[in-house]
Order: C-alpha cells, then sequence, then structure tokens
C-alpha cells in the first residue's frame, strides 16, 4: 500500500536529565513547533512529537514528568 496511514506509536523516546535537557524547537518561518531533547555536551536534538495547540505541550510534559520547557527560535 503506497499512501497508507502511519499507525499511532506511543513507545517513549529513553530521556536522561542527566544529559538531556527538555526543549521545544519553533521555526522563525512558518511557526512550526517540534518537543524533543537536546544533548548537553554536543547540541544533539532529537525531536519527538510535533505541537500543534497546548495541550501537546501538557501532554509531552506529562509523558516525561517534566516541569519546564526552554523554547528555542
Amino acid at each position: 500500500m503506497i499512501f497508507s496511514k502511519k499507525k499511532k506509536n506511543d513507545t517513549t523516546v529513553p530521556f536522561d536529565p542527566e544529559k538531556q535537557y527538555a526543549v521545544i524547537r519553533s521555526s522563525i518561518c512558518t511557526g512550526e513547533k517540534v518537543a524533543g531533547f537536546k544533548d548537553k555536551t554536543d547540541g544533539h536534538f532529537v525531536d519527538v512529537m510535533l505541537i500543534r495547540t497546548p495541550d501537546d505541550i501538557e501532554r509531552f510534559k506529562e509523558l516525561y514528568n517534566i516541569e519546564t520547557i526552554k523554547t528555542e527560535y
């Protein structure tokens, strides 16, 4: 099937607060927002989920037990 829908994946990405911090990357041009984790040593970003509404941010916080999220542009 060429045009099949993607199945929803409920698995979580491993998060180590000692080595990573939560961040939302926001595009200046399009306004698209992606939540994920950035490595403290080399700056490597791992995207976890697309943010469309404020509820998505709250869901991301609950999934990973995060209180604050930094936003980068």
